[in-house]
């Protein structure tokens, strides 16, 4: 598995040397590519355009995925002042006009999953979640859950249940593209295991319904996103993984909150669509 903590900004600079004669030089390289400054506020991330379509296999090792960068490590959904997650998190995101393209790889040293029927409520698992909202406006959102078993629970708000906004949960997104890689054994407590990772492709296609802004985006289009990942503490009995009761979850977020509350479409992070830099 790819450490957490290592930064992608993978560049290669090729120099080709002359060979004409002694008083040719090498040409001078490509001057380095560099991503620009991100504005204050909630995170910012340049997703890149890929060149060719990604596999989705849960690897997020192949071709392509090197030029996208890792997001900055998951912190607790209300911030710095609580204590930082107890297992690393980290997303890479790139996009096609076809699909938004989604790798987040986890740490996790007890991996464990039960709700396998799609649209069950994947959060009582421990789970990753996207939250999409296309033109920032805090309505006309959408969100995809996913569980180690790579069961999906996807459902569309027209606004937040703050404003009294109701799921629909008939939503689909249709054409997903997921996979999950398991590295370690699920399900038994007798092992120590070293994480999961998901891979997604979500289609522009799905979004453009209640985008309210062209899907796929423009380059230079900037969306509003983020991710959460729910975390139950659990005890082992009788060979087996329980959650503890009456124990609330730990949400650790991409862009922190501020509060435990994801429906605040207006804390997320800032998601810019380019093609190069």
């Amino acid at each position: 598995m790819l450490p957490l903590r290592a930064r992608c900004s993978i560049l290669v600079a090729v120099l080709l040397a002359g060979c004409a004669g002694p008083q040719q030089s090498a040409a001078p390289p490509p001057p380095e590519a560099v991503e620009p400054p991100p504005p204050p506020g909630p995170n910012y991330y340049f997703c890149q355009h890929v060149r060719k379509p990604l596999e989705i296999d849960g690897k997020i090792m192949e071709d392509g995925w090197e030029r996208a960068r890792w997001t900055e490590l998951f912190v607790d959904i209300e911030g710095s002042a609580r204590p930082a997650p107890r297992h690393g998190t980290s997303v890479k995101m790139m996009w096609d006009q076809q699909y938004l393209y989604v790798g987040a790889v986890m740490d996790e040293p007890d991996l464990r999953a039960s709700l396998t029927e799609h649209d069950s409520i994947i959060y009582n698992d421990n789970d990753f979640e996207v939250f999409i909202d296309p033109d920032g406006n805090s309505r006309d959102y959408y969100e995809i859950e996913i569980n180690a078993f790579n069961t999906i629970f996807d459902l569309y708000l027209p606004k937040t249940y703050d404003a009294g906004g109701k799921a629909d949960l008939d939503w689909n997104c249709e054409g997903l593209k997921t996979a999950v890689r398991i590295n370690g054994t699920l399900n038994d407590p007798s092992d120590r295991d070293v994480g999961w990772s998901v891979e997604m492709a979500i289609p522009w296609s799905a979004l453009a319904p209640h985008a309210n802004v062209p899907s796929p985006p423009r380059p230079g289009d900037v969306w509003r996103i983020n991710f959460s990942r729910v975390q139950w503490q659990f005890t082992v009995a009788d060979g087996a993984y329980e959650t503890v009761p009456d124990t609330p979850e730990d949400n650790w977020v991409w862009s922190p909150q501020g509060v435990i509350n994801m429906h605040k479409p207006y804390e997320w992070g800032y998601v810019e669509f380019i093609r190069q830099w």
